[in-house]
């Protein structure tokens, strides 16, 4: 037996739980493909076809199917204005900001200034050190002689650096829970990964946060913390997951693996950011102060409100940090006060959530934050399938409202209000998945992954650790104990081998 097999064998939770068993949309899906299996089939950890294996092969696929989507792009739309490449719905900001951002001269981010197209001046790259750290890899591997030729070959070689990301993505989504690999797929078939994948630069980030939540799924708090200290490197939402961290080590007692991880991140996060923030200070802050004065912009709550009012907002970061204040404590409460200590991924899910409701911006690519860990967090494909769809319609119409006002011609795109609508869809899908993770964690009989007595999967040192501290309602006890007995729909619609 291999070691690849062997990592595959399922844990002292159970054996691998197939979804087609449990799942009625899995088993409706499955046909297209010979039905759900049936009570004689014999899955074992034999043959080349694992499940994480399959799982990182479709999602490289989607992924695949993803660069295609963008073709119409590559071949002439991103370089005959700004309509076509709307309209074709296949924008990414890779090839543009290769000259944009300097990268085309052969310009050192944070170093060098580069010219600010818009008011005329200078300016320095707006991104973090490890994402501009990989624009500039990728830059130095970018052949070509014209201009265009290298803009299409820079999209072609972050695309290649970037699937590398989406494989790294997949394998770790498929083996934080031991005895759930399947639950990858939900990663692997997302059609807003294959839609945004190749946009922006967000996948590494997403990567390495997923392979942070692996490690501390096998109870390694210093490569954990280590994994989120370079994740916030590349882009700052991940350091928020060392708040739900923070309160659940807090309720089960065991702040000493907690004090690793901070540690560990607060190290990596330092060796990534200080040489650039003593040598090259300005660069350095240039994220930082980027991010406080961007104005209200694409996908926010906050958009539409400046667009119905005609305010501007400009005390929308204020606006912004209180609510952002406010459900943190809300989600505080709910770790401390839930019947049984939450999991990891669903905290995980709501903060990130949270960030991305109340921000002043939600650009197409932030899906890719959440997808692993609504994955991880709720792994039910009604559910699931749901929310992708609201996000499939939020990035066509993105693209389509830029059409319209970007368009001399009127007719042409999504106007005002409907953006608007779209807006909202993609905020209400949102939402729809934070309530039922709430429900989940104030009833944890409807936890999905509870249902055959686990307690966190997920957890590293919290599975089955029992709680120490908790508020209020919350009882005390052991972490480990099997959820209140319900009844789960099984669903059986073959008895063949299939």
């Amino acid at each position: 037996m291999t070691r690849a097999h062997l990592q595959d064998l399922p844990d002292r939770n159970g054996a691998i739980e197939h979804p087609t068993e449990q799942d009625e949309v899995a088993a409706a899906g499955s046909e297209l493909i010979g039905g759900p299996m049936g009570r004689r089939a014999a899955p074992g950890p034999g043959g080349w076809w694992t499940p994480v294996r399959v799982v990182a092969l479709l999602g490289l696929g989607m992924f695949v199917l993803g660069m295609v989507q963008k073709a119409p792009c590559f071949n002439g739309a991103w370089f005959s204005g700004q309509t076509s490449q709307y309209v074709h719905a296949c924008y990414s900001d890779i090839p543009h900001l290769f000259a944009g951002r300097g990268f085309a001269e052969g310009l050192v981010p944070y170093f060098d200034r580069i010219p600010e197209r818009i008011s005329g001046g200078m300016t320095y790259l707006e991104y973090p050190v490890l994402t501009g750290v990989f624009m500039e890899v990728a830059s130095w591997m970018t052949p070509g002689d014209g201009l265009q030729q290298r803009e299409q070959f820079y999209w072609m070689v972050n695309s290649g650096m970037l699937m590398v990301c989406a494989a790294v993505l997949l394998v770790c989504a498929a083996r934080t829970h031991r005895n759930r690999p399947w639950d990858g797929l939900f990663v692997a078939l997302a059609p807003a990964l294959a839609l945004t994948a190749t946009i922006n630069w967000d996948l590494l980030a997403v990567a390495l946060t997923a392979a942070a939540m692996l490690m501390w799924s096998r109870s390694r708090p210093l490569a954990a913390g280590v994994l989120i200290g370079l994740a916030t490197a590349a882009k700052l939402y991940p350091v928020l997951l060392l708040g739900p961290l923070l309160l659940l080590c807090w309720r089960a007692g065991r702040l000493r693996p907690y004090g690793t991880a901070l540690g560990g991140a607060a190290v990596a996060w330092l060796c990534v950011n200080l040489p650039v923030m003593l040598l090259a200070p300005q660069g350095w802050s240039k994220f930082y102060s980027f991010s406080e004065e961007r104005p209200v912009d694409f996908g926010s709550v906050w958009l539409i409100i400046s667009q119905r009012t005609g305010d501007p907002l400009p005390d929308a970061n204020t606006y912004a940090t209180v609510l952002m204040v406010l459900g943190c404590a809300g989600i505080a409460a709910l770790a401390l006060r839930a019947p049984r200590r939450p999991r990891l991924a669903p905290l995980a899910l709501l903060v990130v959530a949270l960030f991305i409701l109340t921000n002043k911006v939600y650009s197409p690519q932030y899906v890719l934050w959440l997808i692993p860990l609504v994955a991880l967090a709720r792994p039910k494909w009604r559910d699931f399938l749901i929310w992708q769809a609201c996000e499939v319609v939020y990035f066509l119409g993105i693209w389509l409202y830029l059409a319209y006002t970007g368009s001399g011609d009127k007719h042409h795109g999504l106007p005002t209000e409907g953006y608007q609508l779209v807006i909202m869809i993609h905020l209400l899908g949102t939402l729809y998945l934070c309530t039922v993770v709430v429900r989940d964690a104030l009833m944890p009989e409807r936890d999905v992954v509870r249902r055959n007595g686990s307690d966190d999967p997920g957890g590293g040192v919290l599975d089955g650790a029992p709680d120490v501290f908790t508020l209020g309602a919350a009882r005390r006890r052991p972490a480990h104990a099997s959820p209140a007995p319900f009844e789960e729909k099984q669903v059986h619609w073959g008895t063949g081998a299939r």
